[in-house]
């Protein structure tokens, strides 16, 4: 049961099972979900966010493991299906951000342009291991996105 709900949860409710590209498409649910129904900063969030990344790590672990065994991949880290660490990442870039469209998009796109890029420092991030090297390096690429919006809304506002 408790890998049934870990592999629920790990995979956004099924979003990660999606053919074209599910770490987009969990990114995307996830700023929808921000766009309508969340608030755009505040310290109650801001420990939500950790909350979120602390529990991502321990069920996306969970989730990884389910995988290793089932694909007999012992090497096998961060399955695709895993899409909670990109919805952690793109509320971190989120969090503080306008609500206007272009830069709740501009959040978005940066935020999957660092996640799938991975430069230097969130490639060391992906190393940590199991659910830490699954959650980090996508918060990092969230915070790094959020810092640079933050930087380009002081001079463009």
């Amino acid at each position: 049961m408790k890998s049934l709900i870990a592999r629920i949860l790990s995979t956004f409710f099924g979003i990660g099972y999606s053919p074209l590209a599910p770490g987009t498409m969990g990114a995307i649910a996830a700023t929808i979900i921000y766009w309508y129904f969340l608030p755009t900063g505040g310290m109650l969030w801001l420990l939500a966010l950790f909350a979120l990344t602390l529990v991502g790590v321990s069920l996306s672990s969970i989730t990884e493991k389910e995988f290793q065994d089932k694909s007999g991949d012992k090497n096998a880290h961060d399955p695709g299906i895993i899409v909670l660490d990109e919805v952690a990442g793109v509320l971190f870039a989120l969090f503080g951000i306008s609500k206007d469209f272009p830069w709740v998009l501009a959040a978005l796109v940066l935020f999957r342009i660092f996640d799938i890029v991975k430069p230097f420092p969130v490639n060391k991030f992906e190393k940590l291991p199991a659910g830490w090297g699954i959650m980090m390096d996508d918060v990092v690429a969230g915070v790094i996105a959020n810092v640079i919006l933050r930087i380009a809304m002081l001079f463009l506002n």
